[in-house]
């Protein structure tokens, strides 16, 4: 039997059991630098747990998936957050799943647009990047130190994503 999952809008309230969507929010601007520039304070928090650990930045550069796409498999970070924000100016679908029991749910299909990034929280259950339409780039705050910070989930059926229409 297939699973077709929808695939959602990404917005702070329907994306808040897992983190932060990271964009402009003009509840948060503070002008700086002599009023020249919008600063948008404090829209996600980075999470680095454990004795040793610290926060460092990335990039990503993610090939583009082909649909329809199957989703078999999970991943999670115990110990730290991990942030995408898209530096190519393209959309990206963000999959996420409720934890049941110590492994992820049902997955939920986010479509982000080029202006948004996510923030998963430690322990939140998503898939790797995914890129849509071209290679992308991508970047990312997670954390770093010592500690296995992956956990990986097999589904025993997947779940499947068509053609998404950004």
């Amino acid at each position: 039997m297939k699973h077709i999952l929808p695939i959602h809008p990404l917005t702070k309230s329907a994306f808040a059991p897992f983190g932060d969507v990271i964009e402009a929010d003009p509840s948060t601007m503070r002008l700086i630098n002599g009023g020249t520039t919008e600063r948008f304070h404090a829209l996600a928090s980075a999470e680095a747990l454990g004795e040793g650990a610290s926060v460092i930045l990335n990039i990503f550069r993610g090939q583009p998936r082909a649909f329809p796409y199957s989703v078999d498999m999970m991943e999670r970070h115990p110990f730290g957050s991990q942030s995408f924000s898209p530096l190519s100016g393209r959309p990206f679908l963000v999959v996420v799943a409720e934890d049941e029991g110590g492994k992820p749910g049902v997955p939920q299909v986010f479509l982000a647009g080029a202006h948004q990034g996510v923030n998963y929280r430690a322990k939140t259950w998503h898939h790797p990047l995914m890129s849509l339409g071209q290679i992308s780039d991508f970047l990312v705050v997670d954390r770093t130190g010592p500690g296995n910070n992956l956990e990986e989930y097999f589904y025993s059926e997947p779940f499947i994503i068509e053609e998404p229409t950004p």
